[in-house]
């Protein structure tokens, strides 16, 4: 049996004493535990390169879908801010999560003061994401339709080492659209220039005020807050805000009822109108907002998200009466766009630490890397990082076209299906890869220090915010239904289309003809003539999301490594992604 005399028979340096039973003492000067000394023995940690040049799965993607002078034109941005994000921005997100916000309610006199501090790293990001053009790019759009998917990537590579900055960054992304969108001059010289301004000073960032205390998706009966009209135009607000993220922001919408003359509103979704409100006045108080808490949460701690209490909020009506929801569902297509990013971006770090980390650590004998079982769990999260960065860039490629006016008939469906897809998809497999990630570094992947477990709690916010899987799920049904099936029938025919450029290549046969019949399966699972099988849509709506969300990225891999340039990683992932198809979740 193995005994501290045998302990203290290690030949090794340094000094040990140890005074035991019956009063002796045991001491041997070649010990290598003694004092302040703890051994020779550090795991080295994972390092980071330049985020850009290390991502071969985005690089070959650009490559291939964007043109050559556009991607000219901005790859010595992109190769920049990969070094920036790796170094600058990873350290200040490291800081934001180690000084989370703080609330001051009164001061020391009993004054309500309602003082929200963050960490002066926070303040740093803001900067950055103001220089950096974060928001901008896709609304000055220099490089036309390109401009979202541009965007998008930076996005992508800022999002996991962004301490969350990333969160205020969307709802002021979609508060831009809105306006845009909305016509409305005056908000759009006061508010949407500062939106998407390069100059720090001049930057605002939104809050998307929607969720109360009966509920966030289902806006239509959970939304209390009224809108009292005045006699200048403007409206003041009285309601409960349950959960308002980025509450540090300079501005915010927000849904509310509008009282008639009886002080009566109307009820459900038909009720509701979209307001533009500034979280201060001129002098630099809360507009009249009362922040009652800040919210305790499982992860996403570097983010302010509170409870704000609307007593006589002044605001500006942005929607037509009673056209709130409506309005607001252009915000609801960007930050959807912006949590798919969020969640693959928070795959790769997690997949690049992970592979890193396997040529520094060495068990029973040999490197990680030399042990088979391991690549192979390494491969896999590869492969889900890779399928699910090809669908969301697709998804903002798509975006970009649709916002200069471009977008096909065609191309508007397929959005419209591949927005709720993308989003409840990624989000899923983001906390897969972030569990499976985590585990790859034994314990030292549960130790807080290191920076992993971060990227666990915070990927658990993915399918809540913006619609649960299930609510996402069913958005997808109604798109299916609203068109009476018409973004199912574009979405094969999108499918068939990039599988046919895979015809003569010997290797992609089995991978084409696994994703072609996952896709014969939807169809016919989609427009089934047994009313059997109608009923179950609904109930089958998840699985059903998952089986088109799996199809669509099996295409993208077929297509992509079948394209001139692509290389065996590439052939070797189109050809997992359909041996997995053979288990698809639905049609098995």
């Amino acid at each position: 049996m193995y005994s501290l005399r045998n302990f203290c028979l290690i030949k090794g340096v340094g000094r040990f004493s140890f005074s035991g039973g019956g009063g002796s003492e045991y001491v041997h000067s070649s010990l290598p535990f003694s004092g302040t000394r703890i051994g020779q023995f550090f795991q080295a940690e994972p390092q980071l390169g330049n985020q850009y040049v290390m991502d071969y799965a985005l690089q070959s993607y650009l490559k291939q879908v964007m043109p050559a002078e556009v991607l000219d034109s901005v790859s010595a941005d992109l190769h920049r801010f990969g070094g920036r994000v790796a170094g600058e921005i990873n350290e200040l997100g490291h800081r934001v999560e180690l000084e989370p916000p703080q609330l001051q309610q009164y001061d020391a006199w009993g004054r309500r003061v309602d003082h929200l501090a963050t960490s002066p790293a926070w303040k740093q990001l803001h900067d950055i994401s103001a220089e950096e053009g974060l928001v901008e790019i896709a609304y000055t759009r220099l490089h036309g339709p390109w401009s979202r998917l541009y965007q998008a990537v930076k996005i992508y590579l800022f999002a996991p080492y962004s301490g969350l900055y990333s969160c205020p960054l969307a709802m002021t992304d979609g508060a831009a659209k809105v306006i845009e969108a909305s016509g409305n001059m005056m908000l759009f010289h006061r508010a949407y220039s500062r939106l998407i301004s390069r100059d720090p000073k001049e930057f605002w960032t939104s809050g998307q005020w929607m969720t109360e205390r009966k509920g966030g998706s289902d806006v239509g009966i959970g939304t209390e807050t009224v809108a009292v009209p005045q006699s200048d135009g403007r409206y003041r607000l009285y309601g409960y805000k349950w959960f308002s993220s980025a509450s540090d922001s300079d501005m915010s919408l927000t849904l509310a009822r509008i009282a008639d003359d009886n002080s009566q509103v109307t009820e459900g979704s038909k009720g509701l109108s979209l307001f533009y409100l500034e979280t201060r006045d001129k002098q630099g108080d809360l507009n009249n907002i009362q922040i009652q808490r800040l919210k305790n949460k499982l992860g996403t701690r570097q983010l302010p998200t509170a409870e704000l209490l609307l007593d006589g909020t002044w605001a500006h009506k942005l929607s037509s009466h009673g056209r709130g929801v409506a309005a607001i569902s252009d915000m609801l297509t960007i930050t959807r766009l912006h949590n798919g990013l969020s969640a693959v971006g928070n795959m790769r770090r997690m997949v690049s630490l992970a592979r890193d980390y396997c040529l520094r650590r060495e068990v029973f004998g040999k490197k990680l890397i030399d042990h088979p079982l391991h690549i192979q769990t390494l491969a896999r999260l590869e492969l889900e990082c890779r399928g699910a960065l090809y669908f969301v860039l697709e998804v903002a490629r798509l975006l970009g076209l649709e916002e200069t006016s471009k977008a096909s008939e065609e191309d508007q469906l397929l959005l419209r299906l591949l927005l709720p897809l993308v989003k409840l998809y990624t989000a899923k497999q983001a906390m897969v890869v972030a569990s499976e990630g985590l585990e790859s570094f034994g314990g030292q992947g549960y130790i807080e220090d290191t920076g992993i477990p971060v990227l666990l709690r915070d990927a658990q916010v993915l399918p809540i915010w913006e619609g649960t899987t299930n609510v996402l799920s069913l958005d997808v049904l109604r798109a299916l239904n609203k068109t009476q099936g018409q973004v199912v029938q574009v979405f094969m025919a999108d499918v068939k289309r990039r599988l046919a450029t895979a015809k003569e290549e010997v290797e992609l046969q089995q991978a084409c003809r696994a994703v072609a019949t996952a896709a014969d399966d939807i169809l016919h699972f989609t427009f089934g003539t047994t009313n059997e099988a109608q009923s179950l849509l609904e109930t089958a709506a998840r699985d059903y999301s998952f089986s088109l969300a799996k199809t669509y990225i099996g295409a993208l891999l077929v297509e992509h490594a079948a394209r001139c340039g692509s290389q065996d990683i590439d052939v070797y992932a189109a050809q997992r992604q359909g041996y997995c198809l053979h288990s698809c979740w639905l049609f098995n």
